[in-house]
């Protein structure tokens, strides 16, 4: 097998045109054999296995620099520079990043998971490298609807100012992780069916000089253009039509489906579940919202090019106008958010919580400082979200509580969450996000009933006496669970609040809770770091009320088990009460 004898570049280099083409054929095996048993990104690999095989072949990595847009697409970058067994033997699966990662390789020159980012960082290390004097090409690869981000608009408009060697290679599949959304989209598309002969082609018009190349999939072809441009003393955009999922069927007929997912069938296609049809906190905010929207015209859903979050295929026909897709844009989807509540819609944007940081001034300015009344649902805001250093949800808490006029409600259960998200679209009051639970559903079969104009109000759910428990949102849970142990273990009943706003102090609770309390827990599923504990424990600053925050450490933990790391920090049922008992 010639995979099992690359272990860098240069052994690429060496190859015939024939072993070239072997090369490609066993790394798409090996990369559909992993995926189906593993999970991952399927589409985006599968569609740059060439390419990825002409750009080892051409260029000199890790001398000139090759930059990964999202970097979900670098699995057969990482074949190919010493990484393959990583694919090839299932006891080392796990042993790397589902994305470029420096601790890895040489090769990989960032830790990337965000999208619009490679051109923009391309820019920096080619001027970098220009004020060294150096000479190496400065390649950056960007696709899969990553150019509809601003920040892929403004790295295109610096590398053109600059002027001198950086290559731009737009990976044009013709979709995103669901369908394009855009006008830059339209012209792909016209330069697509003109064979690049458009008279309006963008990236001419902005100062690149522009190559197309329609079978992108062709890897003699990709050759030979990597050829003719490397060296190149000015900036260069390839602009390379390729097949998302190519050379699996299912994923070129399903390209949404197959963006990425956990393991699957290669005979049938279909991803391996547990097969249950039971209500989640996705499907019932989906059912909600066509509700919603059926009753109100001016309920819009917008989101930033993940409509799967909200919305299958077949949902988002039947909301029809009142759903907004506005591409990988989480800048624009805030501040139209905004423009949407100010001229008297009812906005909400569904958005992971780890996409949600790239919009974090659009939030605090556009939306807070008008203080407008959309709202933001924040999806797995957890860690027991996505796990990947580059994709972590638990920082919400610490940024979005912070900024003034925002509202942040923590529900612990479907009916919570419904109240607030209803309360929500139809007030007028102020800017709102909710973290959507993450984890099973939870039905408390009691609708619940709280006016939450009142802003700050948290609800007592067992009144005690010692030791009160903030358990908030997905580890109200957890407090449960700590009442029941101190109470059966040490016959101490503690009063057990469920802190339904998090970005602002039940004061007049608090205040109560210094008379007959001697210490207060605080239970929070994110850093503890400027976190709604630390916010508590400062309000009792120069009372005689003990404070213990329970949270994560501030750091980027990466590919973590969520059991193993919440014991680690201490935050078990256990390890808490027991150092609850030794603070009374």
């Amino acid at each position: 097998m010639l995979l099992e004898k690359i272990q860098g570049p240069e052994d690429v280099k060496k190859l015939s045109d024939e072993e070239l083409q072997n090369l490609v054929t066993e790394a798409r095996a090996a990369l559909l054999q992993k995926v189906s048993h593993h999970g991952g990104h399927n589409g985006p690999n599968l569609g740059v296995v060439e390419m990825t095989v002409a750009m080892h072949y051409v260029f000199h990595s890790p001398v000139d620099k090759f930059i990964f847009d999202v970097s979900h697409q670098s699995y057969i970058h990482k074949m190919l520079t010493g990484r393959a067994q990583a694919f090839l033997d299932p006891a080392h699966y796990d042993d790397i990043s589902g994305y470029t990662n420096p601790k890895e390789s040489q090769h990989d020159l960032f830790t990337v998971g965000h999208t619009s980012t490679s051109i923009a960082l391309a820019n920096g290390v080619a001027k970098a490298r220009d004020l060294k004097n150096g000479n190496y090409n400065v390649v950056a690869v960007i696709g899969d609807g990553s150019l509809s981000g601003g920040l892929a608009y403004e790295g295109l408009n610096n590398v053109v100012e600059q002027g001198t060697n950086t290559i731009v290679i737009v990976n044009d599949n013709n979709q995103s992780i669901a369908k394009n959304h855009g006008g830059l989209y339209k012209n792909l598309r016209d330069l697509r069916e003109s064979n690049g002969q458009a008279e309006n082609n963008f990236f001419k018009a902005i100062g690149f000089e522009y190559h197309y190349l329609d079978n992108g999939n062709d890897l003699k072809a990709l050759i030979q253009l990597f050829q003719e441009v490397k060296d190149s003393d000015h900036p260069v955009l390839l602009h390379i039509h390729t097949i998302k999922g190519k050379g699996f069927k299912f994923a070129e007929e399903n390209r949404e489906a197959f963006h990425a997912g956990g393991p699957f069938c290669l005979e049938t296609g279909k991803y391996i579940s547990d097969g249950n049809n039971q209500a989640t906190y996705d499907s019932i905010t989906a059912e909600f919202m066509l509700e919603k929207m059926a009753q109100d015209p001016k309920v819009v859903a917008v989101n930033a090019g993940t409509p799967m979050i909200l919305f299958t295929e077949e949902q988002r026909v039947q909301a029809g106008k009142q759903f907004v897709d506005v591409g990988i844009a989480e800048e624009q989807a805030a501040t139209m958010t905004a423009g949407l509540a100010k001229n008297g819609a009812k906005p909400v944007w569904a958005v992971f919580s780890t996409f949600m940081q790239r919009s974090y001034d659009q939030i605090s300015h556009d939306l807070a400082l008008n203080d407008l009344p959309g709202t933001i649902l924040v999806y797995l805001a957890s860690v027991n979200g996505m796990n990947d250093e580059s994709h972590l949800g638990m920082f919400d808490i610490s940024f979005l509580s912070h900024i003034p006029n925002l509202v942040y409600l923590a529900p612990t259960s479907k009916e919570e969450y419904l109240a607030m998200l209803n309360w929500s679209i139809d007030q007028t009051g102020h800017p709102v996000a909710i973290q959507v639970p993450v984890g099973p559903l939870k039905e408390t079969g009691f609708k619940d009933t709280t006016d939450y104009s009142k802003l700050y109000q948290n609800q007592v759910s067992q009144k005690g006496s010692q030791v009160a428990l903030m358990g908030v949102s997905n580890f109200y849970g957890l407090a449960e669970k700590v009442a029941a142990a101190l109470e059966s273990q040490h016959g101490i009943k503690a009063t057990l609040i469920n802190p339904k706003f998090i970005s602002g102090l039940d004061t007049n609770l608090l205040d109560q809770l210094k008379a007959d309390h001697q210490l207060v827990v605080t239970l929070e599923d994110g850093i503890v770091d400027g976190g709604y504990g630390q916010t508590v424990a400062s309000y009792f600053g120069n009372s005689n009320v003990k404070v213990q925050n329970y949270g994560l450490e501030k750091a980027f933990h990466d590919r973590y088990n969520s059991a193993e790391l919440l014991a680690q920090t201490g935050i078990t049922v256990e390890n808490i009460v027991d150092q609850i008992i030794k603070a009374l």
